[in-house]
Parts: structure tokens; sequence; C-alpha cells
């Protein structure tokens, strides 16, 4: 079961006190307390979890700090749908709003090199009013003699050139708990110029124990990629681990799945489950583009696949784009082959811009159905 407080209630009013004095003393159920952070309030959110059947819903809705409870089933207990649930989806960090109805870009370094490409993907990004970016710091490779990343040491360069061009959310790939606290120790230095999504990749969606430590930290919001050879309940309660532990502001990253029958390209592009994984879950759906196909080959009508398949993606309703970037491909320390250049940036934004507002009509569309319905 699950007891939704007022909005906005303080955690030091008596009515917050008595109502989790009676809940903290039910006979076999255990409590989770989540803080959803909005654009506009903080919902606290109270997860009973045990033997909750015998409960009497209309006991609980009367206690004094509680707006409504919801009787919940045993599927992506947090951050799934229920019935008569209501609640909001998505979260607000740093000033920017992640929500299954809103769109962010995050192009840039799927590995950051150096600093002038940093500077030059930054600057671009800023002269289209991007707020969002992607560095990779930490990689983890195939092949243990790859370059796996330039890790700790490239994290005051990047963050300070972030703040410069006054991007707020910074997609970070971490494959430790130790980058957690490396990431926060290097921003509170700096004074916090920008922010940090820790993004779990595909290899580590089953990395339960990392899931854990990433969980139990609420500064930093996630992004989870699906794993690349499980099914999409076991990654979608990969998500559930996070939340468990205390952390829902969580996106879910669709990046293609590893079959052979995905080819020609790298991955079998998997952006038809955008729309699935909004139904089962409130998270805000992310689609990665680069990594599903893999190359920059086009079409006969002259579009690359990347861009064909990013469009797939958000006319079905993505809520955010992981693209790779790179000012100059040839020297890319990893996939350069797929990233896309500096000169297709205000064109790409285009196109995703014009796929957003299709896919708002489509909704409008179907939704004017839906009104005009009998009962």
């Amino acid at each position: 079961m699950l007891a939704i407080l007022h909005p906005n209630t303080p955690l030091d009013s008596e009515g917050y006190r008595q109502t989790l004095h009676y809940l903290e003393n039910l006979p076999g159920v255990s409590l989770r307390v989540h803080e959803v952070q909005g654009a506009s309030q903080r919902l606290t959110e109270i997860y009973l979890l045990g033997d909750t059947k015998s409960l009497d819903k209309e006991e609980i809705e009367a206690l004094p700090a509680v707006e409504r409870a919801i009787r919940i089933s045993d599927d992506y207990r947090i951050l799934g749908r229920h019935k008569d649930d209501r609640r909001q989806s998505g979260f607000n960090y740093n000033g920017v709003e992640f929500n299954q109805d809103n769109l962010n870009v995050f192009a840039g370094l799927c590995a950051v090199d150096v600093p002038e490409h940093v500077e030059m993907i930054l600057k671009a990004l800023e002269d289209q009013g991007e707020v969002c970016t992607r560095m990779g710091a930490y990689k983890p490779r195939t092949n243990p003699y790859s370059f796996q990343g330039h890790g700790k040491g490239c994290l005051p360069w990047v963050f300070e050139k972030a703040g410069k061009h006054g991007i707020k959310v910074i997609a970070m790939e971490i494959t430790h708990e130790s980058h957690i606290e490396e990431i926060d120790t290097c921003l509170e230095k700096l004074g916090r110029p920008t922010g940090v999504m820790l993004q779990v990749g595909t290899r580590n969606t089953q990395n339960f124990e990392l899931l854990k430590a990433i969980g139990r930290q609420s500064t930093y919001p996630v992004l989870l990629k699906r794993g690349f050879g499980i099914t999409l309940n076991e990654s979608l309660n990969a998500a559930e681990y996070l939340a468990s532990e205390g952390n829902a502001n969580v996106v879910f990253c669709l990046r293609g799945m590893k079959t052979e029958a995905g080819q020609p390209h790298r991955n079998m592009v998997d952006f038809a489950h955008v729309p699935a994984v909004k139904r089962l879950t409130r998270m805000p759906v992310c689609v990665d583009p680069s990594h599903s196909v893999g190359s920059r080959e086009a079409s006969p009508d002259g579009i690359l696949d990347v861009m064909h398949a990013t469009a797939q993606g958000v006319i079905a309703g993505a809520n955010m784009v992981l693209v790779d970037f790179h000012p100059k491909p040839e020297k890319a320390l990893v996939d350069g082959p797929q990233a896309l250049l500096m000169k297709e940036l205000s064109a790409y934004l285009e196109d995703i811009r014009l796929c957003h507002d299709t896919w708002k009509k489509r909704r409008d569309i179907y939704q004017r159905l839906k009104d005009s319905a009998p009962e």
C-alpha cells in the first residue's frame, strides 16, 4: 500500500509525526519514505511493505497528513503505475524538468578526450539554447586494452566548462560506487557549476550492488540503460532496485537489443517500447539512437539511419534523447564512426522538435477521440 501525504507537508509538523508514528507501529509492516520534488510542490510518499492486505484503506486515509492511499501491485511497486494512481511522473533537477510529456536532448561526447573538443561541443549546444549534454568520463569496455576513460582527472575541466556555457545537467556513466563520491567531491569543490545525472550502462543493469549504492543517494537522478541481452521486465526491475533504496528520480533508456537479428545495425532498435514503458511505469523514457544504430549509414532519402531511429523514438513519445556528437570523429577515442558531426547539430535538433510537436498533435487526436466517446 502507498500513502501519499498532502503536498508540501512539513516533516517536522505534528500531523506528520502522528501519521508516521501510527504507520511505524503497524504489525508486520515496514516503511519506505520517498520525497518527490516537482516544479511547484514537494510530495511525500510512504510505501507500506509487508503484510498490508488486511489494512483498512479508509483508516490510512483518515490519518492527519495523508491525502490518499493506493493499493499497489507487486510489479514495480514504486516506479510502476497502479489502479487509481494519480501520482505525477518525473521530477525536477537543477532547474530542468523530466517527465513523460516533455523532451530533453543530451548531445555530447561518448567519451571525453581533450578539453578543446569539450569546449567546442558545449559552445555549440549553448548557441542552440540547449542545457543538457552527455560526457563520458568513466568508460567500461569489452576489450581490457581499450581506452577506459580519463576518470576523475577530467571532471574539473568538464564541470567548469559546463558551467561556463550554461549546461545544467550532464549524463555521466559510472561503473563503481566510488565514482559517486568523486563526482560529488569535484562538484562541491567547484561550487556546483552544473549538475550530473548518473548513468548506469547496459553492462551494469544487473549489477545489483551498484544499483543499491546509487539508489541510496538522492542528490543525483539516474539514467538507467536497458540491459542489452535481458527482457524488458528484468530491466524495469533493475530500475525498481534504485527506487527501492530511496531514489525514484529515474529515467529509463532504450538503447537497442544485442542480437544478430538487428543487423545491419549495431543492435536491434527497440524504440517501439517507448509507449510500453510509459504505460507500465511513471518513468520518463530516453532513447539512445547512437548505440542502437552504431553507424553513419544513410538511406536513399539522404537521412542517416541514426536520425530516422531518433525520429521513431521521439514521435512515439520519448522524453529524452542521448546521442553522440564529436567535432572530429576520426580522432574520437570511443565510438567515433557513429558520432554525428557538429554541422549536423542544428538540423538534428530541428528534426527532433518537429517529431516532438508531431507526437503532441497525435496525442491530441486520440484524446479528442477519447473525450467524444460515450460513457
